[in-house]
Formats: C-alpha cells, structure tokens, sequence
C-alpha cells in the first residue's frame, strides 16, 4: 500500500490511522483530503491514497473545529447540570451563541461548566464514531429526553452516526476532532443569559479573534429566531411537517409579509428623519441587494418620496490605477479603486440642487463616459448600494445627519436539532450558486472557487461597518431552503469526485436533502428569492 504526502511517499503492509501520520509533519492539523475526500484524523487508509492534512487554514478544519467544540460544551454541562439542554443559535461575534432550553445560564453556571471542559481536556479523552439503527438511536435520545433529535431522525434512513466520549453520546451532524485535547483553544463569555463561545478561526489566522459585542447584531438574530419560532419553522423537522401537512402556500405568504413589514417599517423611520437625503445599502453576497434596493425605493414613493438610484460601479477607476492586492493584481474590491472624489462631489453637488453628469463605466473598455445632466428636488433621497456603501471613507463629504445607512444580509435560525444551527455562510452559498448558474452561465464548480475571494473581502470591507448602520434587514426567507433544494440539487450534482470542490458539494448536499421541496410556483413574483431562481418582475 501507497501514501503519498505531499512529495513524502510511504508504503505500509496494512492500514495506518491519519493522525499516527500527521505526526510526521509540524503544525496542528484537524482532518485530512484522502482522495479527495474528506476524511476524519480517526480514519484507517487501507489503500493507495493521496493524502492532504487540513490545518487551521481550511475552512474544513474551523468546520470541524466548531462541531467538536458545540459537542464539548454539551458534554460538560451534561455532567455538571444534568437536566440543563441547550440550544446553540447562529454565530454572533465570530463565535457561537449559546443557551439553556426552559432555564436562564448564570455566570456562576457557566464558570463551573468551563471548568469541567478543561478538565475533559486536560484528560484527553478520545472521541470515537459509530454507527447506531434508527430504532437504537431513536431509543437512546428518548431516554435522553432529546426530543428535538428524535423528531429530526425520521429523515434519515437506516443507519445513524454518533460519536462517544467519556461515557456521553450525541451527534453534531458533522465530523470531529479524535480526541479532546484537540479543543485547548477557546474562550468563553457569558452574553444574555446564555454564552458565547470563541474558538480559532481560519479567517484570523488560527487565532481567537478579539471580543466584540454586537448588540444589533444579537437584536436581529433574537427577533429571526422568535419568528422561526412562532411559526413553529425553528427546525427543519417542524418545516417539512408543515409542507407535508399542505401549509407551504400559507408559510411563503407568511414569511413574505414579514419582508413586506421591515420594508415597510426601515421607510417609515427614513421618512421621518427630515434631512435624510443618502440612503446607502451594503451587505455580504447574494443577500438580495439588487430586489431590496428596488422594493425599497417602491415603498419611499408610496409614502411620498421619491427616490432616484445611482450605481457605485460607474465610479470606478481604470484597473491601472487601481491597488494592488498580495498577487500584484488590480484589487477591484479595495475602496481606492473607485473614484471617491468624483462620487462625493457629484452626490454632493445633486443635493445642494446643482446640475450633475454622472458618469458610465464601460466595462469593455475600462473607462468612463459621462451622461446628459441631471438635477434633482431638494428632498429627493439618493439610493445606493455596493460592497462599500457604509464606510464613511465613500461618502465623508455628505453630513452624517443626511446619511442614513442600511445592512442587508439573510439571518436565518433554523436548526437541525437544537445542538445543530444551520449556518449563515451556507444559505448565501447556495443562493449564489443557483442565481450564477441560472443568469450568468456559471457552474456551481466555478462559483465555489470564487467563494473564498468573497468571502475575505466581506470579512475586510463589510463586516467592520455593520454596527454602524442605522437599519439591518433580515432578507432571510424561512421557506426559501426547501424552494431552493431542486435548484441547487442539480447544480452541485454536476461536481464529480475528482474536483477539489466535490468536499463542500458533497456536504451541501446532504444537508439540503433534509428538506422537503416547496414548488417553486408559491413564490412571488416580487419576492426577493426571485433574484436567485428568476421570475422576477424586476428582472429587466
């Protein structure tokens, strides 16, 4: 038998275990590429292989990471507080949210249950996968008294995993690290009568990042959570019963109301802020920027205002002037690539009722041309949205009382089971890849490499402006996941196995397959789902 490591080649009479292997290399490593497939360090190769070791570099590994530490969390309050169940929400502050189900987590819980998890540490204790029948495991989690995991294992077929440690047993949905030890870095932080747990992050350089409260933030996700929750949609379990149950055309219309409420709301307060006369929008990727700027505009004009929209991407620059990024390329993202003293001046100039030519970009030829003049009314608003529509540096000659800014990305709060949030990233993902692949002829192959550029350029031009904003919007739509299953379903199913990207397909996979499909028809027309599947009136 063959393994190959990098340019090491090692040849073994029978099977050897991934983690006596990585021992030969430095670092802290967390799973393995076999393959091409992503593999637990508690893996025997018995075969010829190609094996890759995943440090915190990969996104994997922080994957891994966070599963293994939500799993350590459960298990020391289990044996310090044995009737306390707790549910983890989506991450806030780089870390992940935390809480007691039916009981509040006082900071002196929390300082004994942090004790135990170093102690469990300390210990070492090896973490072991197996297999259990449905019925064994439906067994043991009703004793248990997990009814969220019993409900949720009517989705699966056959056989479940778990994974065993120190005499606790509980499934995370995800791979994990072989042993405890592996968890030594963290932090913990008593926030809202529950716990934020920080953990090494890929996006910081394997380090803790630093702790910054987000109340807006926390505020957003509470009230996405209390909606899930009223409509009884907090778990993938409880949508599929309300599809198989003939409630799916009702649930669209209800989540859709709670769209048309915040627009409806984020207008009013515009409104009623007299000298507002720059309303700037920004968010992450595929959080529905292009229908969200549109319908907002609709609602400004249906209570008397009458806003115009000027586009951020005429302003800028030939890529010759624009920054380098690390690999000596035009960076188009960075701020300085657009023209900010054209943009200010022009915005400027509109609102103090002055005749402008505002400016094309010609994305052929890289440059500029200019159009007729316009002028506006002296309370005409100004609608703009782009990666860096709240940093002040983009608009620093408006005053700050004539700005007003708006963040937009999707906060869902629906779990698997409550140990198992679904995450954030994964829902712009997947929106992203059905909208390349239906308006802009992209494989879902291609926009998975594109992802991590994406995403370090939220985590450097958005993120550090989002408590700044004057409103976020929740463009999270509980239903949409079932609508965007056939969607994404087929485009990651075209990913074969030997593409370095078939891991995250592969994982996206089976997570959408949870869900029960919602036709597609039941979406309006209006909706800003629309923008990734199509059939939008906005479309042209």
């Amino acid at each position: 038998m063959k393994i190959t490591v990098g340019k090491d080649v090692y040849h073994f009479d029978s099977y050897v275990r991934l983690e006596d292997l990585s021992k030969n290399y430095e670092g802290v490593f967390y799973a393995a590429l076999v393959n091409n497939r992503l593999r637990e360090l508690t893996y025997r190769v018995s075969y010829d292989a190609t094996v890759e070791f995943l440090d915190y570099s990969f996104y994997d590994s922080t994957r891994i990471y966070a599963t293994s530490m939500r799993y350590l969390v459960c298990m020391a309050f289990r044996r310090v507080y044995p009737d306390m169940q707790i549910k983890f929400s989506n991450s806030i502050a780089m870390g992940i949210y935390g809480r007691g189900i039916k009981r509040d987590i006082s900071k002196d819980m929390l300082r004994e249950v942090v004790k135990e998890m170093i102690r469990i540490i300390e210990n070492d204790y090896p973490i072991t996968r197996r297999q259990l029948s449905i019925k064994e495991a439906v067994y043991y989690y009703q004793k248990m008294g997990f009814k969220d995991k019993v409900s949720t294992l009517k989705y699966r077929t056959e056989r479940v995993n778990v994974y065993e440690c120190y005499g606790y047993r509980n499934y995370m949905y995800g791979y994990m690290v072989p042993s405890t030890r592996y968890l030594k870095e963290f932090e913990m932080h008593h926030l809202e009568n529950g716990f934020l747990i920080q953990y090494p992050r890929r996006e910081e350089k394997g380090e803790i990042p630093e702790f910054a409260d987000s109340p807006k933030f926390f505020d957003i996700l509470q009230e996405a959570e209390s909606f899930a929750a009223d409509h009884n949609a907090d778990m993938i379990y409880k949508i599929n019963e309300l599809v198989e149950n003939g409630g799916a055309e009702e649930f669209v219309y209800q989540c859709e109301e709670r769209h048309n409420n915040q627009l409806q709301r984020l207008a009013e307060d515009i409104i009623s802020r007299k000298n507002i006369r720059l309303i700037a929008i920004a968010g992450p990727s595929s959080s529905g920027k292009t229908t969200f700027s549109k319908r907002l505009g609709i609602t400004l004009n249906d209570l008397g205002a009458h806003p115009i929209s000027i586009s951020i991407d005429n302003y800028y620059l030939h890529p010759d002037k624009a920054p380098l990024d690390e690999f000596g390329k035009p960076d188009l993202e960075h701020i300085e690539s657009l023209d900010i003293e054209l943009f200010n001046q022009n915005i400027l100039d509109l609102i103090n009722g002055k005749e402008v030519r505002l400016p094309v970009f010609d994305f052929t030829s890289k440059e500029r041309i200019f159009q007729d003049p316009i002028q506006i009314a002296n309370d005409t608003p100004i609608i703009i949205e782009g990666i860096h529509a709240l940093n002040d540096q983009l608009s620093e000659m408006i005053p700050k009382e004539k700005k007003y800014k708006i963040y937009i990305s999707p906060f869902a709060q629906i779990n698997i089971d409550n140990n198992t949030p679904i995450n954030l990233t994964d829902l712009r993902l997947l929106r992203r890849i059905v909208r390349d692949l239906q308006f802009r002829n992209t494989s879902a192959e291609r926009t998975l490499a594109m992802w991590p550029s994406v995403r370090r350029g939220e985590y450097k031009w958005i993120y550090p402006h989002l408590e700044n904003s004057d409103f976020i919007f929740n463009s999270e739509l509980t239903y949409e996941f079932s609508v965007l299953k056939r969607y994404a379903k087929n485009a990651l199913e075209q990913i074969q196995s030997e593409s370095e990207y078939f891991v995250t397909a592969n994982r996206l996979l089976k997570f959408i397959k949870y869900f029960d499909e919602i036709d597609s028809d039941y979406v309006p027309h209006n909706s800003l789902l629309r923008e990734f599947i199509g059939g939008s009136i906005f479309e042209h």
